[in-house]
């Protein structure tokens, strides 16, 4: 089947970023929030990113506004009837994306594909709350989606070949690189990833080192772009910490539990950038 009208559900930095690849690769792009005034303002980040990327420019004007064009902004789950993929990226609870694709399963049109942003979350669980599993795949985006060349195509066991390379080849449209792995939780970068970063926090823990010296350490020795605890702050600890649960819910394996400085972490309202601090404090930058 062919993509032309992408629906986006979430008002986070991930739909907003989602939307704008989307939109650059000439798809029609339907961005939903719970409120109207939500998803308003998601397009309204969506033009001043275009406006920067314009001043500094990496594109022109004429190009940035056909771009913009092609977005518009809802509060009402029926405006996505009659998208050809909805891509969900709400918050990661299992029951919530459920409920979401049920409902979204009574209002989208037949044949379309539902699909969910989930970073570690089973995907077969969303694709038999629906009447179409054979439709239902995860298409994994990083963050933040514009800047980020990776995205994981996740196949749950309900799936068709043609969804799945329906979605292989939209991701490839977006200028993706797109890699296509089985439905187990973390798939492949997080299952990788995160007992590195749970490691990290251990290390600070148990007074290994400090933060800085752990991040410096991780650049300076091994080239790495950014240390492991600035970016779990950048993921967000509350995320991460959700993907720790869910990794070692699935495999019991002990480099997937998570540190209790962690889950101290979260409970104080530690939550990294999106907080203003986490191992590091952003108030005053």
């Amino acid at each position: 089947m062919t993509i032309q009208k992408v629906g986006i559900i979430g008002s986070g930095i991930m739909g907003s970023g989602i939307a704008e690849v989307a939109a650059k690769a000439g798809f029609d792009v339907v961005l939903r929030s719970r409120q109207q005034a939500t998803a308003d303002a998601m397009v309204a980040s969506l033009r001043k990113s275009l406006d920067r990327q314009v001043e500094r420019g990496r594109i022109e004007q004429a190009d940035a506004d056909t771009v913009f064009a092609r977005v518009s902004a809802t509060d009402a789950l029926s405006a996505l009837a009659d998208c050809d993929l909805v891509i969900e990226s709400v918050v990661e609870d299992l029951a919530v994306k459920r409920g979401l694709f049920a409902e979204l399963d009574g209002i989208c049109k037949e044949g379309a594909i539902l699909a969910t942003n989930t970073s570690t979350l089973p995907i077969v669980e969303m694709a038999v709350a629906t009447s179409r599993p054979d439709k239902v795949v995860g298409i994994h985006f990083f963050n933040p989606a514009p800047a980020m060349a990776l995205v994981e195509i996740i196949a749950p066991l309900t799936a068709s070949q043609e969804t799945v390379d329906t979605a292989l080849e939209f991701a490839k449209n977006c200028g993706k690189d797109a890699v296509a792995v089985k439905d187990r939780a973390g798939f492949i970068v997080n299952a990788l990833l995160f007992p590195y970063l749970n490691n990290a926090i251990r290390m600070v823990e148990t007074g290994t080192a400090t933060p800085e010296d752990v991040d410096t350490a991780m650049k300076a020795g091994c080239n790495f772009p950014m240390g492991p605890l600035a970016l779990l702050d950048l993921v967000g600890l509350d995320t991460s910490l959700s993907i720790l649960d869910a990794l070692y819910e699935e495999f019991r394996d002990p480099n997937y539990a998570a540190v209790p400085a962690l889950r101290r972490m979260v409970s104080a309202g530690l939550l990294g950038r999106k907080s203003g601090r986490g191992f590091y404090d952003y108030s005053k930058k």
